[in-house]
């Protein structure tokens, strides 16, 4: 039976039965020289045979399996996360027995092995369920009719005996029972394992290591002809009868044919002699059969042949590039499927409003393709080429006064005018009034970020969001400081304080890549790209301009992902436009430049609004004593600490917050809160408790409110 009549055997006519198992495709394995085994008509079979004892099938569905049980969930309701919800309980542990990882790693094996999965809810009576459980492929038994476009039911057998039937609900399509199945062209109801087009290849490959091991246990022997040379009594040649040479052949048969008789060594006896035959163990070259098989698995699953140690490529960045294809073009669409069927399935019985996600940013491999923003613009400008305004505006940064001005040379002097004369020099009781002056408040001189060269401060200055640089001198030598002037420096630097600007370990990794990447193909980003890597790869605080012109460079330039290069195993890979998107720190660095300009967005919307807010909001009455009450009974006794004494308008102006919250951000509050004052509150009490602790129950906010010389204090 061939592996076409196999699968047929296995599942039946499904056009017509009125049932048939899902167990996926059998194999059936048939080699000259061997004894044919049956076909596979059970799942065990097809476990052991293309699992258990096939190392590659087992690394190639273990790296899978293992790849997606890895990533976990995040939950959304609109674009907040929700970080505590019951979905994401049962997500962590869908059973009893199992953990998420277990559970999903159950759930993709089975999805491998036999093209379907089965995923099981239970305790629905009140709507949520309270477990999920991972079925068995080959104890379900679909029940359908002829024609049929959706099935009828789902039947749990064992040994033969229905134990539960899960109907299909025939308008919806829902049932306790989700099937998560691989695309099959050829079957309407079940998915189709890459163990079927591999078959052959596991077949050789299974086979080869047999023969192999046989061949050494036995000697190394070849197979070979036995030839029968007996004489008369006379001298004549004579031929062995038809019963003799049935009954040798039979001998032969029982005691050296077979895989477990491969190289036996014969003894024979009488007028018979042994003939060498056939292909060498040299000719037949096993060993390089394995390899080619093992590729050909590996091709069929979608995993990169280093990680099963079938390619001499092994190098750290090979390997490194294996992970990666392994995850964006086998791991994370398979993510994709499994996410769609649990929104679909699952997610509703917990609310109409929220989704569940894979957190794709959080894969420590994940990548994606950049592409040249532009053509080497510092060149640019310092060869005259661009202005620096042209430079700013591609950068998507406003003009500034000068900027349009062509430059030359690396000091950047206008072209055409005289070189300017230093700054008439300062002193550093000077330079630190100059710092008192822009920051409001007297610094110590070794805060300022001074560089000896001007091009560090103008790398510098590009780093942190600017261009150019200014000058001072202190006690006769020259300094130089990122940015044209300190206003913008300092405007800059101490933005949006309370959010975590620090690249991710992803982004690092991916950056990395593409500077390794740069270096050993030459062709690949800009200057401005190296630097960014180079500031990613050193996980260095970003501006906020820098944040936000990435999120701007990805979103332009998202499409050019579909351009030729940019995937393993296309021509030219990778492509400049893929090593110039990893400078920039790829999938990861998108979607976190994405995540935090949101956040600074609502940041600058609550500032904006803070002042209109604390104007129109005419605090009643019964909130302002409320306050009041609160300032004196938290003063009275800790109003002696230092850092610890508060006034009525900073509790006024987080109470104004809380409700600001509450209406633009109503995903964050809790679903016992009734209104808007009750929320607010809830934040003050949160306040005072930060003062009083000297740490935040959960996350931060209102740092800037908080008195004068508390350890918590942003504000400088």
């Amino acid at each position: 039976m061939g592996l076409k009549d196999a699968w047929k055997a296995l599942r039946g006519n499904a056009t017509t039965s009125k049932s048939y198992s899902s167990q996926g495709a059998t194999v059936s394995y048939h080699q000259t020289g061997y004894s044919n085994s049956t076909a596979r008509d059970s799942f065990s079979d097809l476990a052991r045979d293309g699992y258990v004892e096939n190392a590659i099938v087992y690394r190639c569905i273990n790296e899978i399996a293992n790849g997606v049980a890895a990533v976990p969930f995040k939950l959304m309701r609109g674009d907040q996360p929700i970080e505590d919800h019951p979905l994401l309980d049962l997500l962590s542990r869908p059973n009893p027995t199992m953990s998420q990882s277990e559970y999903f790693q159950k759930v993709v094996s089975y999805l491998l092995l036999s093209g379907n999965s089965y995923m099981l809810r239970v305790g629905t009576d009140n709507g949520e369920p309270s477990e999920l459980y991972c079925l068995r492929p080959d104890r379900i038994e679909i029940k359908t009719t002829k024609n049929a476009l959706m099935p009828l039911a789902y039947n749990y057998v064992i040994e033969g005996v229905v134990k539960q039937r899960y109907d299909i609900d025939q308008i919806t399509g829902q049932s306790e029972v989700k099937q998560i199945k691989l695309f099959n062209p050829v079957d309407d109801f079940l998915g189709q394992s890459p163990i079927m087009p591999a078959a052959a290849d596991i077949d050789q490959h299974n086979l080869g290591g047999k023969h192999n091991t046989h061949l050494l246990i036995n000697g190394a022997r070849p197979s070979g002809a036995v030839v029968y040379k007996p004489r008369d009594e006379v001298g004549a040649m004579t031929t062995l009868t038809d019963g003799q040479r049935e009954q040798l052949k039979q001998d032969l048969q029982a005691r050296f044919n077979g895989t477990n008789n491969t190289g036996r060594t014969m003894i024979l006896e009488g007028d018979f002699d042994y003939k060498e035959m056939g292909l060498s163990p040299k000719d037949m070259d096993f060993a390089n059969m394995k390899s080619m098989s093992a590729k050909d698995i590996a091709l069929v699953f979608g995993v990169p042949a280093q990680l099963i140690g079938a390619s001499d490529a092994t190098t750290y960045n090979n390997m490194a590039e294996a992970r990666l294809a392994l995850y964006e073009e086998t791991i994370i669409p398979l993510l994709h499927h499994i996410e769609s069927d649990l929104n679909e399935w699952l997610v509703p019985l917990f609310g109409d409003d929220i989704i569940l996600e894979y957190d794709i940013d959080s894969i420590p491999a994940i990548s994606e393709r950049r592409r040249l923003v532009t053509d080497n613009i510092l060149r640019a400008v310092s060869e005259g080429v661009l202005t620096r305004n042209e430079a700013r505006e591609r950068l998507n940064l406003g003009p500034i006064a000068g900027g349009d001005d062509v430059y030359i040379a690396s000091n950047l002097f206008p072209l055409g005018s005289p070189t300017p004369e230093p700054e008439q020099p300062q002193t550093e009781d000077d330079a630190e009034k100059l710092y008192e002056d822009v920051y409001g408040e007297k610094k110590n001189l070794k805060t300022m970020e001074l560089h000896e060269n001007q091009e560090q401060a103008e790398e510098r200055a590009i780093q942190i969001g600017c261009i150019g640089s200014h000058s001072h001198v202190i006690n006769g030598i020259t300094y130089y400081m990122p940015c044209k002037d300190h206003e913008e420096y300092h405007q800059i630097t101490n933005l949006y304080k309370e959010i975590n600007l620090k690249p991710t370990v992803e982004m690092a990794e991916e950056a990395r890549r593409g500077k390794d990447w740069r270096a050993e193909f030459n062709r690949g980003g800009t200057n401005i790209g190296a630097t960014r890597a180079s500031q990613l790869i050193a996980r260095e605080n970003l501006s906020p301009d820098t944040v936000k012109r990435m999120k701007s460079f990805f979103s332009r330039h998202e499409v050019d992902k579909r351009a030729e290069g940019f995937r393993q195993g296309e021509k030219g890979y990778p492509s400049a436009g893929r090593i110039a998107w990893a400078l920039w720190g790829g999938d990861a660095g998108f979607a976190w430049s994405k995540r935090k300009v949101d956040e600074m967005n609502k940041e600058d919307k609550e500032k904006k609004n803070l002042d209109s807010d604390l104007e129109e909001k005419k605090l009643t009455g019964k909130v302002r004593t409320s306050l009041k009450n609160k300032v004196k009974e938290h003063n009275d006794e800790h109003g002696d600490k230092k850092g610890k004494k508060v006034t009525l308008g900073m509790l006024e102006k987080v109470f104004v917050r809380g409700v600001g919250a509450y209406r633009t951000n109503p995903s964050s509050v809790r679903p016992n809160v009734t209104g808007p004052d009750q929320w607010a509150f809830a934040r003050v009490n949160a306040f005072l408790y930060a003062v009083r602790a000297g740490r935040f129950k959960g996350g931060k906010f209102d740092t800037d409110l908080l008195p004068e010389g508390h350890t918590l204090r942003s504000k400088d």
